[in-house]
């Protein structure tokens, strides 16, 4: 059993007798303590006629200003007919007064609650009860269309058990399953157990439901029938089919290669299931099929027309037949475009797209949009036709979704020609982007740095970029900032300090938010680039001009001669390998260590060489002579240091190189080559009638002696 609860605010108090005084208004009638001080509970608000119906008011007096001290005497009545109750005191301080009616003979009435105050009854508690029936839905037992009335069908039904007698009202409701409410039948008796009903679409299935009650305005209905489902036949459709198309030559000039796209045939366009579509070079006519250059289960086509082609002749069809054909005249491209384009979001799946009129005028509109990818690609369905030619406004409602930019294109359809397009491109919700490019350092220096971006794509970018944001910050100083526009994809850091580290980072802003990347460590170097390139040139140059002296000493003798010149090495000269191993044949003078005086000269022999060839003359030959012994060399120390004195052989300048001329003066030391290789100071050949003339320099007391051949 249902309980209902009511109060006197919900319906306000009706005074059956004059209103009380001031005083008393004060108290159970204000709002604010009767809300909580009294109640109406009835056994259930729906009773079936003549049957009992049971209530209880409660009273709470310490919440009813007024009523604290009184007895609380409480009474009922009946609309407007006082019934009797009994009062007792319930739990908490409560009066409680419970009311039996044995017998509820109205189809509808109020019962209200009643406190006595100051000699009036004030309402302070109502409760609505109805009399009705918990009636069985009927059964629907059958559904059929009717012959001659294609759009109509016939419904029977069976009444619930033990209903049979009585008289009902009864509805009849129905819906398709693409359809969001019910369409809803009235009026219909039930001892008739049909019905028929018209406007149904063909080849469309729908569901059926019924329900009934008795004939009162104030009975309550059964439930609702279970569902039946039924389908209405087909027949042709009758759709006239919007179009819209894109052609080029192709075959060199020789074929228009086509794209055709349509919209499908609304429901009641269709008259069933569409099973597919054909296009064709001309009207069908009776007695012959036209050829047909397309026939696809899509609403596109692509196919090939002779050049100079002008029509083509699109109709869809389905199991009862074929509608007739739309025809789609190939227009020029070359009509007045329009003077501007702007869309707005509507909500997150829809835009507004607005446009201002041409001054020509117009048949209809065609407005295309797609969504922009990295990778577009061609939406058949993403266009609609307007048909108004005044129109300066279109929504789109499908295939948009939020967070997604949409290329929008309008086309304004003239009686001859297709005007230029006007484009504009639109989000229906924008957000902060999903990422922040990565930066990339391109060049650096002392105080400079270019960095470098790949643009955001399009997918991650949620809304229009607004702007860049590239901060910067070395540890030390504060953090620096500075905005780019969202166009440019690089940016040059200036001022930045020498040899100094940096941490840069890039954020990607739109109108709804902003979000950074990551953070990049840079450098900064010690000298400039161009401080580098002279540094490098100048290194360059000297090591250039040092291989260039070197090549310059190596190539050149005289230069080399000026400044390294050869100085010979006594030891390794042929005077000093002439030492011979043993000296028998002569005893060794040596000065005293301490005896002064200057070295002298022991003995020099001198032998002639051969004398030198002449040209054109032979010398007469010689009778060998024995060989000449050497005799061995007298070494004497002295103090300027040991003077060694050599004995010479007949032959023992043989192989010598000549001294250049002039011929040395005398006491004129010769200069020859350290490396062992030459006599040092010896001529190579002395003349063949002059007596070979030696001069030495003897160390140890810095004199000149001279030696000449007798």
């Amino acid at each position: 059993m249902g309980i209902h609860w009511g109060s006197w605010l919900e319906h306000p108090c009706l005074e059956l007798e004059p209103p009380p005084p001031p005083a008393a208004q004060g108290s159970c009638l204000a709002s604010e303590g009767t809300l909580s001080c009294a109640s109406v509970a009835v056994g259930s608000p729906v009773v079936p006629l003549g049957s009992a119906v049971t209530a209880t008011c409660t009273i709470q007096s310490e919440l009813c200003h007024g009523l604290e001290q009184g007895k609380v005497r409480i009474s009922w009545m009946l609309d407007n007919k006082p019934v009797a109750g009994s009062q007792r005191q319930g739990p908490g301080g409560t009066e409680v007064s419970n009311l039996t009616l044995p017998r509820f003979n109205r189809t509808q009435a109020r019962l209200w609650c009643c406190v006595d105050w100051n000699g009036t009854k004030q309402r302070v508690g109502m409760a609505e009860i109805r009399a009705g029936s918990k009636l069985d839905p009927p059964i629907l037992q059958s559904i059929q269309s009717i012959p001659f009335q294609t759009n109509c069908v016939a419904l029977a039904w069976d009444m619930a058990q033990g209903t049979e007698h009585m008289e009902l009202q009864c509805e009849l409701r129905y819906r398709a399953p693409e359809d969001t409410a019910w369409s809803l039948v009235t009026g219909i008796v039930s001892q008739a157990g049909t019905v028929q009903h018209c406007g149904f679409l063909f080849g469309t299935q729908y569901q059926f439901q019924m329900r009934c009650r008795r004939s009162s305005a104030l009975a309550y209905w059964s439930e609702w029938s279970p569902a039946r489902n039924y389908t209405t036949h087909e027949k042709a459709p009758t759709a006239k089919l919007d179009t819209w198309w894109g052609a080029q030559p192709a075959r060199a000039g020789e074929w228009l290669e086509v794209q055709l796209r349509w919209k499908a045939p609304q429901r009641y366009e269709a008259n069933g299931r569409v099973l597919g579509y054909r296009v064709t070079l001309s009207p069908k006519r009776r007695g012959r099929d036209p050829p047909t250059v397309c026939n696809t289960t899509h609403t596109q086509c692509n196919f090939s027309v002779p050049m100079g082609t002008r029509r083509v002749y699109l109709s869809v069809y389905n199991a009862a037949g074929e509608s007739a054909a739309t025809e789609v005249v190939l227009l020029e491209r070359k009509g007045q475009p329009l003077a501007g384009l702007r869309a707005v979001s509507r909500d997150k799946s829809s835009l507004w797209v607005h446009w201002e009129s041409p001054l020509a005028p117009v048949a209809a509109y065609v407005l295309e949009w797609q969504q922009v990818t990295s990778e577009p690609s061609h939406c058949s369905a993403c266009w609609q036709m307007e048909r108004n030619g005044a129109a300066t406004a279109a929504l789109i409602q499908y295939g948009i979704e939020p967070f997604q930019q949409y290329n929008i294109s309008l086309y304004p359809l003239y009686k001859d020609a297709i005007g230029i397009p006007i484009h504009t491109t639109a989000y229906s919700q924008q957000k902060a982007p999903s990422h922040a490019p990565k930066l990339h350092l391109r060049r650096i220096s002392k105080s400079e740095a270019e960095l470098c971006w790949e643009p955001l794509p399009v997918e991650m970018q949620n809304g229009f970029l607004t702007s860049y944001t590239i901060f910067w910050a070395n540890g030390i100083a504060g953090v620096a900032s500075a905005t780019v526009n969202p166009s440019l994809s690089s940016f040059v850091i200036r001022g930045l300090k020498p040899s100094t580290p940096y941490k840069v980072h890039i954020m990607a802003s739109t109108v709804a938010g902003g979000t950074n990347g990551t953070s990049l460590t840079l450098v900064t170097t010690v000298l400039d680039e161009t401080e580098i390139q002279f540094l490098f040139l100048t290194l360059a140059l000297v090591f250039f001009l040092l291989i260039l002296l070197l090549i310059c000493f190596q190539k050149n003798e005289r230069m080399k001669e000026q400044l390294w010149p050869s100085v010979p090495d006594p030891a390794n000269s042929s005077l000093g390998k002439w030492v011979p191993a043993a000296l028998p044949q002569e005893p060794l003078l040596v000065l005293a260590a301490r005896e002064p005086g200057p070295a002298a000269i022991s003995t020099v022999t001198v032998l002639e060489g051969t004398p030198r060839k002449l040209p054109g003359k032979e010398p007469p030959t010689l009778p060998a002579a024995p060989t000449a012994l050497p005799r061995p060399y007298v070494r004497q120390e002295g103090p300027g240091g040991p003077v060694q004195y050599a004995r010479v052989g007949g032959a023992g300048y043989r192989g010598q190189r000549l001294l250049p001329e002039p011929a040395p003066r005398f006491y004129e030391n010769l200069r020859g080559r350290g490396d062992g290789g030459e006599d040092w100071g010896v001529p190579e050949e002395p003349p063949a009638t002059f007596p070979l003339l030696q001069g030495l320099r003897i160390g140890g007391a810095d004199e000149l002696h001279e030696c000449r051949a007798d």
